[in-house]
């Protein structure tokens, strides 16, 4: 499988993509990166490839700020409306897949937050590790906006994950009436393991993960689940 570039209009200018889409594509993952990484980073390449090995296409993509070489990520209004702007575009491009969106880290937040604030055309919110708080300051006010996301989300967290300590994530996800919790034993917020768990297939056990909870979803075409 290989990616192909493509171009989002967005605010008068473009941002940059890359569309892996395997023919048996049954999901369309609208798929952001995390603050210090773009879209080309080892783990969104890999991650990418494992979901595309088991019928979900993505579209990753990059923000303003990291399309223009900046290290300060943009307002989240910024980030808000690219977002908006990607999924428009994964519309666009694969009408004929039901699409779900989210991330990495920052990238996921970002977009649940786009979907708190204002309808985003996608059937499902999938993150890769939310970013709950900076690392030894636990807090909860990051996902306050969580009640507000219409869709069902799935969480996929790493047991070891510095900013987004279990105990703190895992009541909030419990209380929200359509989330889901899937624990990567070991991992921290990169998802990497212990030695313990090196040799194991990470990648696609987080893939797998994700295929299995989007299987579960009713997948609406015309994302009408705000």
């Amino acid at each position: 499988m290989d990616s192909n570039e493509v171009v989002i209009p967005f605010d008068g200018g473009a941002l940059p993509g890359l569309l892996l889409r395997p023919r048996d594509a049954r999901w369309l993952y609208v798929l952001a990166h995390g603050a210090g990484a773009g879209m080309r980073h080892v783990f969104m390449e890999a991650i990418a490839r494992a979901l595309g090995e088991r019928g979900v296409a993505t579209l990753r993509w990059e923000l303003p700020y990291m399309a223009a070489a900046r290290k300060r990520p943009d307002p989240p209004a910024v980030c808000e409306a690219a977002v908006r702007a990607a999924v428009a575009t994964a519309r666009a491009l694969v009408p004929e897949l039901p699409v779900c969106a989210g991330g990495k880290s920052m990238g996921g937040r970002m977009t649940s937050q786009a979907a708190a604030h204002a309808p985003l055309e996608v059937s499902a919110i999938v993150f890769l590790g939310f970013p709950l708080h900076p690392a030894r300051q636990p807090a909860t006010s990051r996902a306050e906006h969580l009640r507000a996301v219409p869709q069902p989300m799935l969480f996929v967290q790493g047991t070891r994950d510095a900013l987004a300590t279990p105990s703190l994530l895992a009541p909030i996800i419990q209380s929200l009436p359509r989330a889901t919790l899937v624990e990567i034993d070991g991992a921290d917020h990169g998802f990497a393991v212990p030695a313990r768990r090196r040799g194991d297939d990470i990648l696609g056990e987080i893939a797998i993960a994700v295929v299995r909870w989007l299987e579960a979803q009713p997948a609406r075409l015309d994302a009408q689940s705000r």
